[in-house]
């Protein structure tokens, strides 16, 4: 029994280790990382570390882009965008963090997080168009991930609209926290 505990204990240290380590990473990234979040653009950075974030694009070809997410998440929505016919990739990587990707419908969707953490489609399984646009999610997770849907209930939404709005108004928000327009939501 004693031999189970020391396991457990020498377990527990290693995790708050880990968690020690990767809090210090993130206020490295934090500093390094210069978000670019133009609803518009093509191609993004977006940054969620140690608070939330909001993005809607509007982008007219999406490629993707690069999702840090450490101690922080929120929700990145690209119903309104139109996915560059290549397609578009976001190269993501969660660190105990994570976010939800609002995607259309007929969007096809492939993920591949590695690690401790993952992503995954919520979306019911149905047949695509040969053709549909898609959108390839990969990257690491270390407890953390992301998860793709169409809609998410509205409380939900709102939440994390009001947490950026309050970093931002708080003069924590920067280019890669963009709070959405506000505006009648999807529920479920």
């Amino acid at each position: 029994m004693r031999i189970v505990g020391r396991v457990i204990a020498m377990l527990w240290a290693g995790l708050m280790a880990s968690m020690a380590g990767a809090a210090v990473a993130a206020m490295s990234m934090k500093r390094q990382i210069v978000p670019s979040a133009a609803p518009d653009a093509d191609e993004v950075v977006l940054a969620a570390i140690f608070e939330p974030i909001a993005f809607e694009s509007t982008a007219k070809a999406f490629r993707g882009g690069r999702v840090e997410l450490w101690y922080g998440g929120g929700l990145i929505d690209l119903r309104k965008a139109t996915l560059d016919p290549a397609g578009a990739r976001l190269d993501v990587r969660a660190v105990f963090g994570g976010c939800q990707v609002l995607v259309p419908e007929s969007w096809e969707v492939t993920t591949a997080i590695r690690g401790i953490g993952g992503a995954g489609d919520g979306r019911a399984k149905i047949d695509r168009a040969l053709d549909a646009p898609h959108l390839t999610v990969e990257g690491v997770a270390f407890f953390g991930g992301l998860g793709v849907t169409t809609t998410i209930p509205a409380e939900a939404e709102r939440s994390v609209r009001e947490a950026v709005a309050r970093r931002q108004h708080n003069g924590h928000g920067g280019p890669g926290m963009p709070v959405m327009e506000t505006e009648p939501v999807t529920t479920v």
